[in-house]
């Protein structure tokens, strides 16, 4: 059972990555029929949606597209700011979607830039307590200490997945709404938005079965 469960929590993450990759491979290749790159693509709905203060940059890197709330900026990785492209209209409309949240206070992005700093500490120090506490069953109390730690990690994960799925929601009824995809090219469209969503669920759901792992070992030592 252990080499089953090693098997998914390594396999699962792989998959999501292949499948995001691929499927953009695919996309960047179909040209939309718009003509628009990512970045004006990002440009028409920043400003139909009153968001003129936001900047649209290019960002090098493979698929290193997103949204920074400090900076109001939408990067764009250099595909998709520079060509006219299925995926890069979902990819682009989907940062802006983010931009949206920003600007309505979405709750779960709210919350998620709250605890982004509180997560990103406990994650990396979690394991030290994990490690000390598996490795002696004489300090289970510091296994339980790094559970709680890993927790808010997880946490994170969690609250990330309304927030990704939403901005891809509204993504979709933005470049509807403004014209900028037709009717045929929303299934791919839509495919580009559902495989980038999947590495967050494959993380997600990674996460969850790693904490829930941990705890039935803490409570195994505890009971015995």
């Amino acid at each position: 059972m252990f080499f089953v469960y090693l098997g998914i929590i390594m396999l699962l993450p792989l998959y999501a990555q292949f499948k995001v990759k691929s499927t953009y491979k695919k996309y960047v290749q179909v040209r939309s029929t718009s003509g628009m790159t990512g970045a004006q693509v990002a440009r028409l709905i920043l400003d139909h949606n009153g968001l003129q203060n936001v900047k649209v940059v290019e960002h090098k890197g493979f698929l290193s597209d997103h949204y920074n709330p400090l900076t109001k900026t939408v990067a764009l990785s250099s595909d998709n700011f520079h060509h006219a492209s299925v995926a890069g209209t979902a990819v682009a409309a989907h940062e802006v979607g983010h931009a949206i949240q920003d600007k309505e206070a979405y709750a779960f992005l709210r919350f998620r830039h709250r605890l982004a700093p509180v997560a990103s500490i406990s994650s990396n120090i979690s394991w030290i307590f994990i490690i000390i506490g598996i490795l002696s069953t004489a300090f289970n109390s510091l296994l339980g200490i790094g559970i709680a730690l890993m927790a808010v990690g997880v946490l994170f994960q969690i609250v990330t997945l309304p927030v990704e799925f939403n901005a891809s929601n509204r993504a979709m009824n933005q470049i509807i709404e403004l014209g900028i995809i037709r009717n045929e090219e929303e299934p791919h469209a839509k495919k580009m938005l559902n495989a980038a969503a999947m590495t967050y669920v494959a993380a997600t759901a990674v996460a969850v079965m790693e904490l829930v792992r941990l705890i039935y070992i803490f409570q195994a030592r505890d009971d015995a």
